[in-house]
């Protein structure tokens, strides 16, 4: 047995959502969401209190794949990964299954951020990239054990990626990122003039 191995380890989903004409769809998913946006008056008050700059149907319109035939065929192609990582995590669900719950749209402009956060009562929680401008914000993951280390010296600035306190999944239009949903993670203040937007959804175990 080796002297030192990682235990416990936390993993983390990306791949791109489907193969060939992922454009033609992100077009029209673009074209929805800002739809939606304009539409959205609560959606819109909502926003200025709590997503400051930006537009989120998070605490207006959070089930959009429960009306639009768009944003339904989204959750079946998500549905496909949501699985996968199931499996790679070694689930048993006991014969019940992982369903979408929650599904809402994000537009971040200049400046736009979005604090750390987990998503509670849920079980996997995911983005995917709507359109990406070059340098936008990616999604920032937090080491969930960061509050346990106490008196423990700092990293090195040149550390091995399993040994890092934060890692950053590049933003980038076409690719779905799925986690555990306690996992803290953030959108830094988007730092190019361009939208960057992006659909969040939750999944529980139905």
């Amino acid at each position: 047995m080796k002297r030192i191995q990682p235990w416990f380890p936390t993993f983390l989903y990306c791949d791109r959502l489907q193969r060939g004409a992922w454009q033609r769809f992100n077009r029209e998913l673009l074209q929805e969401c800002h739809q939606i946006q304009e539409f959205d008056e609560a959606g819109k008050k909502w926003s200025a209190k709590n997503y400051p700059g930006g537009f989120t149907s998070y605490g207006s319109m959070d089930k959009l794949h429960q009306f639009s035939s768009t944003f339904m065929e989204l959750e079946q192609m998500i549905d496909r990964h949501v699985r996968a990582y199931a499996r790679a995590l070694e689930w048993d669900l006991g014969g019940r299954r992982l369903k979408m719950t929650d599904c809402w749209v994000n537009i971040m402009p200049f400046r736009t951020a979005h604090s750390l956060h987990l998503h509670p009562n849920s079980v996997v929680s995911g983005t995917y990239y709507v359109a990406t401008p070059k340098g936008c914000a990616g999604l920032k993951f937090e080491d969930p054990r960061l509050s346990k280390f106490m008196a423990a010296p700092p990293r090195r600035v040149a550390t091995k990626p399993a040994n890092q306190l934060y890692v950053n999944y590049p933003a980038e239009a076409g690719n779905v990122v799925l986690f555990e949903s306690w996992i803290r993670h953030e959108v830094t203040a988007n730092p190019v003039e361009s939208e960057r937007v992006s659909i969040s959804f939750n999944y529980d175990w139905d």
